[in-house]
């Protein structure tokens, strides 16, 4: 099990930002995302796609990132560009029960010392969501890429233009 905890989501400024970082939570084999700030609109729009093109993704917004950290019984991994290098880290953690915190505004230096690791993807400033990518294919060793989900919707590989494939309801 693998939940995303997105730290300090801000509605009206990280909508976009906070949903890629929910949809590649999902895409790349995280089992659910927690989001600090409550934000209905978000939920609404992750479940949708879940919906969509399947899978058993979770979302809830509006949680004590705080408590949640503190009570987590399994491991927990902050990415932030000031943590150890993912290769050195990546072949530590055990996915079982694994919280990934990702921050949108300034994360509280508190989170650096309540997780197991503080992990780096590169140590140059960059987007969440790629951090988010690529520590969850490094973690699945390149597979999660590959994952099948059995939604309505499905999209076929295509050299040119877009190919959607909807199964009978």
């Amino acid at each position: 099990m693998i939940t995303v905890l997105r730290l300090g989501h801000r509605p009206a400024r990280d909508k976009r930002v906070t949903t890629h970082v929910a949809l590649t939570a999902r895409a790349f084999g995280a089992d659910a995302i927690l989001v600090s700030t409550k934000d209905l609109a978000l939920e609404r729009s992750v479940r949708d796609v879940v919906r969509r093109f399947g899978g058993d993704f979770r979302i809830q917004t509006g949680v004590p990132w705080r408590r949640i950290v503190r009570e987590w019984t399994g491991s927990k991994v902050h990415l932030t560009m000031y943590g150890e290098p993912v290769e050195k880290v990546a072949p530590q953690v055990r996915s079982d029960n694994l919280l990934i915190v990702v921050g949108a505004e300034k994360v509280p230096r508190e989170m650096f010392d309540l997780v197991d690791w503080n992990v780096a993807i590169g140590h140059q400033p960059h987007s969440e969501v790629a951090a988010l990518a690529v520590f969850l294919d490094r973690l699945s060793g390149g597979t999660a890429v590959h994952r099948e989900f059995s939604g309505p919707l499905r999209i076929r590989p295509s050299p040119r233009g877009k190919v959607v494939l909807e199964s009978e309801p």
